[in-house]
């Protein structure tokens, strides 16, 4: 199972093998992460910041 640095608590994340990008997990420090590939293609996880508001036109 892949695994990253939680980047608020720095301890270990363990990532679902079969993980989509964007994927949220709940992380036991109490933060919610994203996953995603950065510009080398490796996983890393990301503090969730929200959804944004998309009003469309």
């Amino acid at each position: 199972m892949p695994a990253a640095k939680c980047p608020v608590c720095g301890l270990e994340v363990e990532i679902p093998e079969d993980y989509m990008p964007g994927e949220l997990i709940e992380h036991s420090c109490g933060v919610v992460l994203e996953v995603v590939k950065n510009g080398n293609g490796l996983l890393t996880v990301r503090v969730f910041g929200g959804v944004e508001e998309d009003w469309g036109e």
